[in-house]
């Protein structure tokens, strides 16, 4: 079983998958690659919407939100995270509320 370098075509995040499971993912995503957390965020997306988005309509909005941060992949995985946590949480309270899970500006990323 090979394994090849796949990148999201969301976020841009780089994943060793194999082909198999490359075309699966591409099958329910319109042809794109997503990786883990944009295909959960586009699922949920479906299932959330009020306006009864349909796969292909919620990729495209996700892939424009993710084009919207031009930072670090993995800064946004991790933002990513903490939001989908919060949303099962419960927990949608505004950003100034959470304040003490944000990095502080000292925080190097390299």
């Amino acid at each position: 079983m090979e394994v090849e370098s796949v990148r999201c075509e969301c976020c841009g995040l780089k994943e060793d998958c194999t082909q198999d499971y490359i075309n699966e993912v591409k099958a329910k995503f319109d042809g794109k690659w997503l990786c883990g957390l944009c295909s959960e965020a586009v699922r949920d997306e479906v299932s959330r919407s009020k306006k009864q988005f349909d796969v292909e309509e919620a990729v495209r909005a996700h892939m424009s939100f993710c084009g919207n941060f031009k930072s670090n992949p993995a800064v946004r995985v991790a933002d990513g995270m903490r939001q989908m946590l919060r949303r099962r949480s419960g927990d949608l309270s505004s950003p100034s509320s959470s304040k003490k899970f944000t990095r502080s500006a000292s925080t190097k990323l390299y």
